[in-house]
């Protein structure tokens, strides 16, 4: 029997996931956000955002059994767009809304020293499986990692804003005292809509805003590079010699 393949994007609805997890027990789950470089579809324009493309290349390949798709201010409207294309083309979609802005759990994972790298898989990751979101906890308030609210910390010198980037590589250019900002921050604290939150930043933090090109979050990580002295980069797919070197110009001049 073929294993069943749950499909999602963003951050859906706690409620929703667990109402999955209890129809789809022994199913896979695939977070289709996520570059797998599986064969590309023709549907959508090539100047479009990265990340929705993927959303749609994942789904062709993969065909999951149900895919829960956020479609508010929690994601964006081009995750309503791909909810609407996909239901059209046949595929057994569910929409979420989950704007919530009270926060369910502290901010820990976003603000320890674990390498940037991996911050942003936990994070990703606790989305579907809250007990890896647990575990990294425990980790660090065991003292494997420092926190930067502790006295024993260490100094956080740069920051990192934005959504997990397609190219996640760029993030190992980043030294482990990166502290996490914008929506990934966010999920983090469980409130993907919490706009107030996604704005925040340290201004004593030298700060890296990065959109993915073609995302309406461009504006945010634009304006707030200038307002507090940032570096505001863009990447389609994979970043370029050029970007790479000015992020790493930018973490040692600053």
């Amino acid at each position: 029997m073929t294993k069943q393949v749950v499909g999602f994007w963003g951050y859906p609805k706690p409620s929703l996931i667990e109402e999955t997890k209890q129809k789809y027990p022994d199913a896979e789950w695939v977070d289709l956000d996520i570059d797998f470089n599986y064969p590309k579809t023709n549907i959508l324009p090539d100047a479009y955002c990265k990340i929705i493309r993927n959303i749609i290349d994942n789904t062709f390949y993969l065909k999951p059994d149900v895919i829960l798709a956020p479609i508010g201010k929690d994601k964006c409207d081009s995750g309503w767009f791909a909810s609407k294309v996909l239901m059209d083309l046949g595929f057994n979609v569910i929409k979420s809304i989950y704007e919530d802005i009270e926060p369910k759990r502290a901010i820990v994972i976003c603000d320890s020293n674990m390498p940037l790298y991996e911050k942003f898989q936990t994070i990703t990751a606790g989305i579907a499986d809250s007990s890896i979101w647990d575990n990294a906890v425990k980790k660090i308030k065991s003292g494997f990692y420092s926190r930067s609210q502790e006295k024993t910390s260490v100094s956080f010198t740069p920051g990192f804003w934005g959504v997990p980037p397609n190219d996640l590589g760029i993030l190992k250019l980043f030294p482990d005292t990166t502290r996490v900002y914008g929506w990934t921050r966010c999920v983090e604290a469980g409130t993907p809509a919490d706009l107030d939150l996604e704005m925040y930043v340290d201004e004593n933090v030298p700060t890296v805003f990065y959109s993915q090109a073609f995302c309406s979050k461009a504006q945010l990580a634009k304006y707030l590079a200038d307002k507090y002295n940032g570096l505001y980069i863009d990447i389609d797919d994979y970043a370029s010699n050029s970007i790479k070197a000015k992020i790493e110009a930018f973490l040692r001049l600053r």
